[in-house]
């Protein structure tokens, strides 16, 4: 399935909650979401119908796909390797998916969103362990060290970022060091820490029919 490029208000919107994709816009008022809280399409208002449970399961599956920006050939592998590891899948499921480098990144406030710090990630602009990666689906370890590279925290996007650390609330389970602009990811994540909107159980049992 190739990646989507259309609006990405039309996913919120048709998931009927926000998933965060565009940054500090969503908690403004120009949030679509905010100004039109139902469905896309030309019915307008009044449209959202009663979904089924095979409905509600894909519709929770889509919601995890669109907030962490993973295609779905890409989920499946995610959901195959959670399967084969103990305990419960769709936890499993979802540490991946946190321990993802540009989430990681996304996490640290060291970018607006998750598509911003993917984009930042391709580019070059960080490095893991000391050495430069541009690979945004690499999964970290507790242990691992993400930073912006050296010569690159001179740049005025990187600048503004700085600047506005301070107000990034940013997750137990990593440490940030808004001097050199790195973070060290201390452990796994636990639910409690993950997105309180996505249910995880439904994707499983959606991917186990």
């Amino acid at each position: 399935m190739a990646r989507y490029h259309g609006p990405v208000c039309r996913l919120c919107r048709r998931a009927g909650e926000k998933l965060f994709l565009k940054g500090e816009r969503c908690f403004t008022p120009k949030c679509a979401l905010e100004r039109r809280n139902y469905p896309p399409g030309q019915a307008g208002p009044g449209r959202r119908r009663k979904l089924s449970e095979r409905g509600i399961q894909l519709r929770e599956k889509q919601k995890v796909r669109h907030a962490y920006g993973v295609l779905e050939r890409q989920f499946r592998r995610y959901f195959a390797e959670a399967s084969r590891r103990p305990g419960m899948t769709g936890l499993r499921l979802l540490e991946q998916l946190e321990l993802r480098l540009d989430n990681v990144v996304y996490r640290l406030g060291l970018a607006d969103s998750r598509k911003q710090a993917r984009q930042l990630v391709l580019h070059g602009h960080f490095e893991v362990n000391g050495r430069k990666t541009d690979i945004p689906s690499m999964v970290l370890k507790p242990g691992m060290v993400v930073a912006v590279r050296a010569n690159r925290r001179n740049r005025e996007f990187f600048k503004l970022q700085a600047e506005k650390l301070a107000e990034k609330d940013v997750p137990a389970w990593l440490a940030l060091d808004p001097a050199t602009l790195s973070g060290r990811v201390l452990s796994v994540p636990s639910r409690a820490e993950m997105p309180q909107n996505l249910s995880e159980q439904a994707v499983v049992e959606y991917y186990s029919r």
